[in-house]
């Protein structure tokens, strides 16, 4: 199955790098991309669940999806990610 997840927060290519390297770890998540002008994070997944782990990792990373409440925790915690992304060297 294929889905695209519209997020909050999506700042940079260090945002990007966070996501793809965070998420790529999930068990059957394939084919990831991260599109910083539409702010959407799109995927092939095996089923529900494997979705929903994702849209769950993304917001612990900071990136809740168009549909979640926006904190100031997750805008935080995206800074956070966005830093990280920048300073790894994957």
């Amino acid at each position: 199955m294929k889905t695209a997840i519209t997020i909050q927060n999506l700042k940079c290519g260090g945002c990007a790098k966070t996501i793809t390297s965070k998420l790529t770890e999930l068990e059957h998540i394939t084919d990831l991309t991260v599109d910083m002008d539409s702010s959407t994070v799109a995927f092939e997944h095996t089923n529900t669940d494997d979705a929903l782990a994702v849209k769950k990792r993304l917001k612990s990373l900071g990136y809740p999806s168009i549909d979640d409440d926006n904190s100031m925790g997750a805008k935080a915690m995206s800074f956070v990610s966005c830093a990280t992304g920048k300073m790894s060297k994957v």
